[in-house]
Formats: C-alpha cells, structure tokens, sequence
C-alpha cells in the first residue's frame, strides 16, 4: 500500500495510474502537481487526486512513490527540483517515452537517490490528453517496460513492476538504449509520418476538400496526428538519432515503391504489398 503518492504531470497517463491503483486499494493518499491550475481543479473535482501541491519540490516531502509523467524535455528541470527534497526510502518512476535522456537527467539530478528511481514507459498513450481523459482500466492487458538502472535493488524494481501490474498492465525489461531503437521505430516514426500528412494536406489550397472526403483509411492512419505536440516534439529531439535512422530507412522504402509505381512495375508492387499484408495479419496486437 502506497501512503503518499505524488504524480507530477495529473494527464491521461499520471491521472489513470491514480485511478487503477486507486480502484486496486493500492493508495490512500495522491497529491498531483502541473502546470495547469484547471487540470489540476478538474483532476481534484474527478477524484483523481486528494491534494494539489504548489510545486513539486513541496509535493515529494513525506512521498512513498513519485510518478513524473510529464513531456520529456520537462524531466531533467523537475528532476532537479525534487532531489532535495526526496525522503528517505521514496522510490521514483517516470512514464516517459524515451529513455536514454531520462536516465541521463537522473544521473545528473538525483545523486544519492538514483538507486531509488526505475525508468519506466506504459505503452498505452490516446490521442486525447489532460485528466479529463484519465480512466481507471487503461493499462488492463497494456505493456510497461521498465529499463532498470544498474544502481537499482531487485526490491525497487519489483515495487514498480508490482504497481503496474496492479493497474493491470503486462511489465517487461530491457535496456535504455534498446528500448530507444525499439520505439522509434514502432511508435516515434508512425507519430512522424501521421503528423507529416496531415500537415500537408492542411497546407494545401483545397484543405477542406481533402478533408471533406477523407475515409476510414486517412482516420485511422491519422489519429495520432492529433497528440500532445509538445510532449511529441520533445520526443522526438529526446530520440533524434534513432528516429533519423529509421526516417531514413522508411524514406528508402517509400523510394523503392516510387520506383515500383514510375515504371508501371505491377509485380513489384503486388509483392511489397503482399508481405506487408501477410505480416500485419499474422501480427496480435495488444487490445488498444
């Protein structure tokens, strides 16, 4: 049972880690702190949360568990703030969705309590943000990966892998920099190529056009195209060269079908299309 939690960032991941540990009786008390007076009224008038804090550094005082689930560029400022005032015994946890930067800022930050804080990335972001879109159940049958610190104790791994699997979330293990590779393959590139079509298209004189009969197909590649753009713009400088590598490797791609499509190559295209519609249907996704 955690006395004393503090979520730093009370959005849809921070505020639905408060209300799955609260519906799984894992909490008695959780302070939120951010930068919006108006989440943080909602987040307390929802139930989010018993307690808005100042600041952060005032928040962490007397805490069994901090979550920063804040944009990544934000992590290595708050990260300062909290470390002197971080109790003895309190561990910290982030849901950032790069990691080698936020380890790095930990290194930077926490001195002394470093062995205390175990990186962490619940794969189960939204299109939509802030508190309002909170709900208790998401991260049920969702993956968590954690990239523990060689500083960190078996006992403060498996607290947090325990938390979230109290949230009903699947936790697994790798290192910072694979998990960095991973990602910005499998989420920081398709946030890219959405955000990049739409952008296009809205820049076009016939905008609403497009727009006007835009199908299933353009919904779903596009839906993520409306995130967070500071927390995606902070993700992709946090993961700038894996996400170059697999931009250019996606671009080669996009030139090999371009070519197929110049010379008329029906054959070629057939095939690309084939293998790709083979893998994506022998592939079991995570329910989202």
């Amino acid at each position: 049972m955690i006395e004393r939690l503090v979520i730093i960032g009370v959005g849809l991941i921070g505020g639905s880690f408060a209300l799955a540990l609260r519906q799984a009786g894992q909490v008695r008390h959780i302070v939120g702190v951010g930068r919006s007076s108006a989440n943080l009224r909602e987040a307390l008038k929802l139930g989010v949360i018993d307690a808005v804090a100042d600041s952060a550094g005032a928040a962490v005082g007397g805490a069994d568990l901090v979550l920063l689930a804040l944009p990544v560029g934000s992590m290595p400022g708050v990260l300062r703030e909290i470390a002197p005032h971080l109790p003895e015994g309190c561990l910290i946890t982030d849901a950032g969705s790069t990691k080698q930067d936020v380890v790095a800022a930990a290194r930077a930050a926490l001195d002394g309590a470093l062995g205390r804080f175990v990186p962490g990335h619940p794969i189960a972001g939204a299109e939509h943000s802030g508190v309002t879109a909170a709900r208790a159940d998401l991260y049920q049958g969702r993956q968590v990966v954690l990239t523990p610190l060689a500083e960190n104790t078996p006992a403060a791994i498996e607290r947090v892998a325990a938390l979230w699997r109290a949230c009903g979330a699947e936790v697994a293990q790798m290192s910072p920099e694979t998990h960095d590779r991973i990602f910005a393959a499998v989420s920081h590139l398709p946030h890219l190529a959405a955000f990049a079509l739409v952008d296009d298209l809205a820049g076009r004189s016939e905008a609403d056009t497009y727009f006007r009969y835009a199908g299933g197909g353009f919904r779903d590649f596009t839906r993520i195209a409306a995130s967070h753009p500071e927390m995606w713009r902070d993700i992709a400088l946090a993961n700038r060269e894996a996400l170059l590598a697999e931009l250019d490797a996606y671009i080669a791609e996009l030139e090999l079908i371009r070519g197929l499509l110049a010379r008329g190559d029906a054959a070629g295209l057939e095939a690309i299309f084939q293998r790709a519609s083979q893998v994506r249907k022998d592939w079991k996704p995570n329910p989202s």
